[in-house]
C-alpha cells in the first residue's frame, strides 16, 4: 500500500489523530485513541485509504482530481490484506472525485462507495469527503505545522534518546545460561549476554550517564537451540532472537519472564522507557504453530516458484510480503484474519506480561499493513497510556525511498520509523566528507517535516558495518555490509583520533535536532566491525583506548546537553550558515534558541551567523561571535 503525499502540505504529527470522516460510505482510515484526543493542524493532510475488491484483474489504478495530473497519470493500487488498496494523504475538508482504471482499459466507479455524481462525460464518478477533526492548538513537533502535546505527567517521546541493547552481545551477568549451539562459529553463536548483565548496567547508571532514557532490547521470545544456514554459507544460531519457536516463552539464554520484568521495572525506576523488538514477519519452522495452523502461513511454493526472498521470489512488492526469509522461517499469512488476530494477541500478551512502553517492529514492509492498523487499534483500546503513548517504531530498510517509509507512519499506524535516508545523508556528507555541506542542507530542507510522526534518527545499527568504518581517513562505503571481511581479516580499531572526532560530529547532529536519536551499543566508544556478524561483537567493557574514552565522554556530554535544552528536541531547525565543509543552524523553541555549528574538514574553517555572546555548552567557555574559526573536525553548541 503506497500512499501519495501532495507537495506543499504541512504534515500533522502523530498526536493529531487523523481519522477520516467519510460521508461517502467508503472505507476510510478510522480515528484511533491517539494522544490527547482527535486533533489536526490547520492545512495538515489526512490519510485516506481507497479499496477495490480483489478478483481476477491484473491491475487497478486510482485516477482523479487528488493531483493536478491525477486523471491522466494513475496511481497503482497494491494487493494488501486480500484486496487492492492505496493510501493517500489529502487535505482536511477536501473533496475527492475519482474512478478506478482496471487492467488499463475499464473505467469503474468505486464499488464500496455509493456516493457518485455526473462526470460531465455522460458517466458517473465517485466522490469522497475528507475531514480530520478539530484543530490542534499546540506548537512544536517534527517539522513546521506539526503539533504534539503530551498531557500532564505523560512522557514526551520527542525527548527520548534510544539505546539499542543487543542482549546477547551486551553484558554477561549469568555465565550459567551461555550454552552456545554446537557447530556454529563464535561470531554467529551465543556469546553470553543476558538480562542479568543488562540489569547490572541499568543499576550501575551506565545509561543515565549517556543521557539515555529509552532502551530497545532484542526479541525476547524463545528461539530454537539449533543452527541454520545463512546466505553466506556459514552456520548461524538464533542469538539475535529473530527465529521465534515459542511465542509465549522467554529465550533461556537471556533469562526468564521474572528477570525480564525486573529489567523493565529497574529501568522505570530510573525514568527509562523500554521497547522490545517484535518479530512478526515469520516464525522458525520448529514453532508448533506452523504444524498446527498451516493455513496461518504462506506455503514455500508460490505458483510453482520456490518463494524465498531473493531466491525465487522478490524482496519487494507482493512477493516481499509472502516470501520466506530463509527456507526454515515460515512467513505469516496476515491476509488470514485468524492469523492476524493470533499474532496481535501475542504482541498484546508481551505488553501485559512485561509492562513495556513500546515496540520496535521488524521488517514492516514485508507484512500486510492491516496488521499494523489492527495492532494500533488494539493497543489504543487495551493498553494503559495514561503516562505516555505506547510508542511503535518500525524498521523499513529503504536507503532512498522516503515514500515507502512514510506510508506506514500515522496516528492509526506507526508513531515513527528509522530514518534511513537521513542516516545516509549524515554519513555521506559528514563522516565520509563526500559532496558538500550544501548537499546536506538541501536534503534536510526536504526531509524536515516529511514524515507525519516522530522518527528515530541514527548513524549505526546491526545490519550494516560499524559506523566508524565510514569515518576513517579512507572511509568505507555509506551502506557497506562488509562482504568477506565479515568473517576474515576483520577491521581493527582506528589508531588515530580523527575517525572518533568525525563520529562525534555525527552524534552531535543527532543530539541537536528533532527525532529520537539512536545509539547502537558500542558506537559510543567507536567499536570497529565489518558487516553481520562482525558488527555484533561483544560490548567492550575493559581495555578501551584513550580515543574510545574520549568519544564516550563526548556522547555523555551531548546526552546531558540535549536533556538540559529542550529546544534541541522540540524546536524548529533553521540554517544560518553553510560552506563546503561547515554547517551551522539554530534550534528555536519560542524564546529558547540554541546554535550549533560543526566543521567536517581536516583544516581550520570560518563560520558566520552565530550569536554575539553565548556559552559553548561543549566546553563551558564563553563565546564571542557572530563569526569564528572552527578547528578541524570540531563543533560548537551555543546557548545564552
Amino acid at each position: 500500500m503506497r500512499p501519495v503525499f501532495l507537495h506543499g502540505l504541512a504534515l500533522a504529527l502523530l498526536a493529531c489523530d487523523a481519522g477520516v470522516s467519510d460521508s461517502s460510505g467508503g472505507g476510510g482510515a478510522g480515528a484511533g485513541a491517539g494522544q490527547g484526543g482527535a486533533c489536526v493542524e490547520a492545512g495538515a493532510p489526512c490519510q485516506i485509504t481507497f479499496h477495490y475488491p480483489l478478483g481476477s484483474e491484473q491491475s487497478v489504478e486510482l485516477r482523479g482530481d487528488f493531483a493536478p495530473d491525477g486523471w491522466d497519470n494513475g496511481i497503482p493500487l497494491e494487493i494488501d490484506a486480500g484486496e487492492w488498496r492505496i493510501t493517500l494523504s489529502l487535505p482536511n475538508d477536501s473533496v475527492v472525485r475519482y474512478k478506478y482504471l482496471v487492467d488499463g482499459s475499464e473505467w469503474v466507479t468505486d464499488p464500496t462507495n455509493p456516493v457518485q455524481e455526473d462526470d460531465g462525460l455522460g458517466g458517473l464518478q465517485s466522490v469522497r469527503s475528507v475531514s480530520c477533526g478539530a484543530s490542534c492548538d499546540g506548537a512544536g513537533g517534527q517539522g513546521e505545522g506539526g503539533s504534539y502535546n503530551p498531557g500532564p505527567g505523560e512522557f514526551d517521546w520527542r525527548s527520548a534518546v534510544l539505546y539499542f541493547v543487543f542482549v546477547d552481545r551486551f553484558a554477561n551477568g549469568d555465565p550459567a545460561n551461555d550454552d552456545p549451539v554446537a557447530g556454529v562459529e563464535t561470531p554467529a553463536n551465543y556469546q553470553g549476554g543476558d538480562y542479568a548483565g543488562l540489569l547490572e548496567q541499568i543499576e550501575a547508571g551506565y545509561f543515565d550517564d549517556l543521557g539515555v532514557n529509552a532502551l530497545w532490547l532484542t526479541v525476547p521470545a524463545d528461539n530454537p537451540g539449533v543452527s541454520g544456514p545463512g546466505s553466506d554459507g556459514h552456520a548461524y544460531s538464533a542469538y539475535h532472537g529473530y527465529w521465534p519457536s515459542n511465542l509465549e516463552a522467554v529465550e533461556e539464554h537471556f533469562g526468564d519472564m521474572a528477570l525480564l520484568k525486573q529489567v523493565v521495572d529497574a529501568a522505570h525506576e530510573r525514568g527509562i522507557k523500554v521497547l522490545l523488538d517484535y518479530a512478526m514477519n515469520h516464525v522458525h519452522i520448529d514453532n508448533p504453530l506452523f504444524t498446527e495452523q498451516p493455513d496461518w502461513f504462506w506455503p514455500l511454493d508460490f505458483d510453482g516458484r520456490y518463494c524465498v526472498c531473493g531466491d525465487g521470489c522478490s524482496w519487494d512488492g507482493y512477493d516481499g510480503r509472502r516470501c520466506w526469509f530463509r527456507d526454515y522461517l515460515p512467513d505469516w499469512n496476515f491476509q488470514n484474519p485468524q492469523a492476524r488476530a493470533a499474532s496481535i494477541d501475542n504482541a498484546l500478551w508481551w505488553i501485559q506480561q512485561t509492562g513495556i512502553d513500546g515496540y520496535r517492529l521488524d521488517a514492516i514492509k514485508h507484512i500486510e499493513t492491516v496488521w499494523v492498523e489492527e495492532l494500533r487499534q488494539r493497543v489504543n483500546a487495551e493498553v494503559d497510556q495514561t503516562t505516555g503513548r505506547f510508542y511503535m517504531v518500525g524498521e523499513t530498510f529503504e536507503t532512498g525511498n522516503r515514500d515507502v517509509i512514510r506510508q506506514y507512519v500515522g496516528s492509526d499506524l506507526l508513531d515513527g520509523q528509522f530514518d534511513f535516508p537521513l542516516r545516509g545523508a549524515i554519513v555521506e556528507h559528514v563522516l565520509r566528507r563526500s559532496g558538500t555541506m550544501f548537499d546536506l542542507d538541501n536534503f534536510l530542507a526536504t526531509n524536515d517535516g516529511y514524515y507525519p510522526g516522530i522518527m528515530s534518527t541514527f548513524i549505526g545499527n546491526h545490519d550494516i558495518a560499524r559506523v566508524i568504518q565510514t569515518a576513517l581517513d579512507q572511509p568505507w562505503g555509506t551502506w557497506d555490509n562488509g562482504g568477506s571481511s565479515n568473517w576474515t581479516n576483520t577491521p581493527s580499531l582506528p589508531t588515530n583520533r580523527a575517525p572518533f572526532e568525525r563520529l562525534a560530529l555525527g552524534f552531535t547532529f543527532l543530539m541537536t535536532t528533532q527525532g529520537i536519536p539512536l545509539i547502537y551499543y558500542g558506537d559510543e566508544i567507536g567499536m570497529a566491525g565489518s558487516g553481520d556478524p562482525d558488527n555484533r561483537r561483544f560490548m567492550q567493557w575493559t581495555g578501551t583506548t584513550a580515543d574510545q574514552d574520549w568519544l564516550r565522554e563526548q556522547v555523555q556530554l551531548l546526552g546531558q546537553i540535549r536533556k538540559d535544552n529542550p529546544a534541541l528536541w522540540r524546536g524548529i531547525r533553521i540554517t544560518v550558515y553553510v560552506s563546503n565543509d561547515v554547517y551551522a543552524y539554530r534550534m528555536t523553541d519560542g524564546e529558547d534558541v540554541v546554535h550549533v555549528a560543526f566543521n567536517r574538514s581536516d583544516t581550520l574553517q570560518p563560520v558566520e551567523g552565530l550569536p554575539p555572546e553565548a556559552t559553548d555548552l561543549l566546553t563551558g567557555e564563553p563565546f564571542t561571535g557572530p563569526t569564528s574559526m572552527l578547528p578541524p573536525r570540531s563543533a560548537l553548541i551555543l546557548a545564552p
